[in-house]
């Protein structure tokens, strides 16, 4: 059964975790210090987030370290894009609209 990726970032902490991985590759450790939550609930996260496809791990020496996939984050991308252009339309004719109050 397909994850719907929104349901995943939905979570205030994972959006955290993908921040802090967005910035570089981190150990579970290093997450719990910074995230300030208990390694058993780090790992829930993290394991929601690998089985979504948003992270990977890898391991180096006893430690295990987690990267962001990007992948993933780009289909929430795409589905954003119209949107973005909506916006962007929308904005565009406020813009407008303020040029004309101007003249």
């Amino acid at each position: 059964m397909p994850v719907d990726a929104f349901a995943v970032v939905a979570e205030p902490t994972r959006r955290r975790i993908l921040d802090l991985l967005r910035l570089r590759d981190t150990s579970v450790n290093e997450l719990v210090q910074a995230l300030e939550v208990s390694q058993p609930a780090l790992s829930k996260h993290l394991k929601v987030l690998r089985e979504a496809g948003f992270v990977t791990s890898r391991i180096a020496a006893q430690q295990r370290i987690y990267r962001i996939e990007p992948r993933r984050l780009k289909a929430i991308d795409e589905w954003l894009e119209p949107y973005r252009r909506l916006w962007d339309r929308h904005l565009d004719a406020l813009e407008r609209h303020l040029d004309n109050l101007e003249q």
